[in-house]
């Protein structure tokens, strides 16, 4: 169990953690809510040791290991199943012990352990957790300094869940993933055998994901067994509870304070004054909820409703090298009013889209036919490196409004959420949620007809992310949007549009429907309920490239070698005289260890017959 008891955090001289405590019982799956800013990663750096508290203290099973997401992005030559298998520490260990050890009793012990921890099944095992975050088998056998930043980030995701931890802590883990991706995660999760706290603003993982909630709020950590919607409905009638019991306290109060002033001076009436006086003093105050209503967020409507459709797409090939096209023979048409998201794995092409219908990226051919004074607004994450850290708000807003006096400016940063003194903050000093409501607001700031949204919700909180579709749904042109997040698609979307196989196709279908293609397609469990047609398969999940079979002729070889090796050290180990006398536990290990080994060889030989014949049919 991992107990917190009444510990105290302060960082910089703010108390982020006021005394609080809490207990969470092995195999617990937590979702850790609160306002950006609070201290829930802080609270992760005192359960992993790298943070003392001020008071207070916390404990865990000694033999428990904890696990969470690499700081730094792996890099390097290696291939990524490679390093997703040497974050299992253990098996790495014996795997390297198993190839010079000649002692036939450490022989023994070394195998019996791999069989204990299911060593041969780990590469499979890896390559499925690589498979749902989006690598596909060729992906798999790159080497890592290959893949940009954010790709890196899922391996170091792939290899901290490979571990298996008996204590998973996950910081926004769906901030380097896709739509796709989080699905597969949010699966994952929810069928963790041990304990996991992930701190999370997606709605839909943390109902679907996770059974317990832990909230900071105010200092204090409060505690809920339930899914994220059965947290905001308790909250919701506590808050209730809370206002009407301070609306009684309050009447209750005037009562007998009434009584004191009117009685006070009356010596017939003095005990009686005396006594409510105590009953004042005694009285406290009852703890309301108190709401941190979120700033709203809101798009300037357009001067001008163009007719439709404002922007058409006719058999168009876009790319970035020619001959090389990403998207082909791609026809769509957008209209006013229309809400679109877009879907696919990363690398599909979305992006590509994105930057072709905002007029940042030409077509190789074909054509596309916009409305006259089409205004389009484009945000996209990368975009919050083109901010000035050392403006202020006020002097981005000041840049697009040049000749309007500072009252017009500075309420204009109101609108956009940086009302009074806090336009003059500096960028570098805003949060991250803070940084994308102004790259939100300078990017509509003219009023568009379509604003093009690209996983707008990476840094927004819960509530931010729900005056966001409020937002999208309020405003009276059209929008585009790419998110991981199925809170806001569900909450916004109209229309759901497939990036796959080089060129884009309407989706039939709900995210229900989506997140069962997704899940047949990367290996994930479902039901018969669960099952799609194969077409929507095809649809959804992109073409990959296969391993060239000689590669896979070497691969299987290898594999072959290695543990044809393991299994004549296992056969030495037996041959020891007496052995099943004098360690007949040790001789029934070593039994069973041998035979998972000539499982796996079996396998290894069955891929190389299959590999090698594929082979030789290609090659004539």
């Amino acid at each position: 169990m991992l107990s917190i008891t009444d510990i105290s955090i302060r960082i910089a001289g703010r108390l982020l953690i006021d005394e609080s405590t809490v207990q969470i019982a092995p195999g617990a799956r937590v979702g850790f809510v609160g306002r950006n800013g609070v201290g829930k990663s802080t609270l992760f750096h005192a359960i992993r040791g790298d943070l003392a508290t001020e008071t207070g203290s916390i404990s865990i099973p000694p033999r428990w290991r904890i696990g969470s997401l690499a700081q730094e992005a792996p890099d390097g030559p290696e291939s990524l199943i490679s390093v997703v298998l040497k974050a299992d520490l253990e098996r790495d260990a014996l795997l390297k012990e198993a190839e010079t050890a000649s002692d036939p009793e450490r022989i023994s012990d070394i195998q019996t352990r791999l069989v204990d921890i299911d060593a041969h099944s780990a590469p499979a095992r890896a390559a499925a957790i690589l498979s749902g975050l989006g690598f596909s088998a060729e992906a798999q056998l790159r080497s890592c300094s290959e893949f940009s930043g954010g790709w890196r980030m899922r391996v170091a995701l792939a290899a901290t869940l490979f571990s298996a931890p008996d204590l998973l802590l996950l910081d926004e883990p769906t901030n380097y993933l896709d739509l796709e991706g989080t699905l597969w995660l949010e699966d994952h999760l929810a069928n963790y055998p041990r304990t996991v706290i992930v701190i999370s603003h997606d709605r839909d993982l943390l109902d679907t994901s996770v059974n317990e909630i832990l909230h900071l709020d105010r200092g204090k950590l409060v505690h809920y067994r339930g899914t994220y919607s059965n947290y905001e409905e308790f909250r919701a009638n506590k808050e209730a509870l809370d206002a009407k019991n301070v609306k009684r306290q309050e009447a209750e109060r005037k009562r007998l304070q009434d009584f004191v002033d009117r009685f006070k001076a009356k010596a017939s009436k003095a005990r009686q004054a005396q006594s409510r006086v105590k009953m004042l003093e005694r009285m406290k105050p009852i703890s309301a909820l108190v709401t941190q209503d979120v700033r709203e967020i809101v798009f300037p409507a357009p001067e001008k409703i163009l007719s439709p459709p404002i922007l058409a797409v006719d058999n168009v090939s876009v790319g970035y090298e020619p001959g090389k096209p990403v998207l082909n023979q791609v026809t769509l048409r957008i209209d006013t009013e229309d809400r679109i998201a877009l879907l696919g794995s990363n690398g599909n092409g979305k992006s590509t889209l994105v930057k072709l219908l905002a007029n940042k990226l030409q077509p190789f051919s074909g054509s596309i036919t916009r409305a006259d004074k089409l205004s389009i607004a484009y945000f996209a994450q990368h975009q919050l490196d083109e901010l000035v850290m050392d403006n202020s708000v006020y002097d981005h807003v000041r840049k697009l409004m040049p000749d309007m006096p500072e009252s017009k400016i500075r309420a204009r940063a109101g609108n956009i959420g940086f009302s009074g003194k806090a336009a003059d903050t500096i960028v570098k000093s805003l949060s991250g949620g803070e940084k994308a409501r102004l790259l939100l607001g300078l990017a509509t700031f003219y009023g568009p007809n379509m604003i093009i949204l690209d996983e707008p919700t990476n840094h927004l909180d819960i509530d931010s992310r729900a005056a966001l579709a409020e937002a999208i749904n309020e405003f009276p042109g059209a929008v585009i949007m790419v998110s991981h997040d199925r809170y806001l698609i569900e909450a916004c979307a109209d229309q759901l549009w497939v990036v796959a196989d080089r060129t884009v196709t309407n989706f039939d279908g709900d995210l229900d429907d989506y997140r069962k293609v997704v899940m047949q397609a990367r290996g994930m469990r479902t039901t018969t309920r669960d099952r799609v047609s194969t077409d929507r398969e095809k649809l959804a999940k992109p073409k990959e490239k296969k391993v060239p079979f000689k590669q896979q002729v070497a691969e299987a070889e290898a594999e072959m070698e290695r543990i044809t090796g393991i299994i004549a050290k296992i056969d030495t180990a037996l041959a020891l005289p007496d052995l099943f006398k004098k360690d007949p536990k040790q001789a029934t290990q070593l039994t069973k260890a041998r035979a998972a080994a000539a499982g796996a060889l079996q396998r290894a030989e069955e891929q190389w017959l299959s590999a090698s014949s594929l082979h030789e049919e290609a090659n004539g």
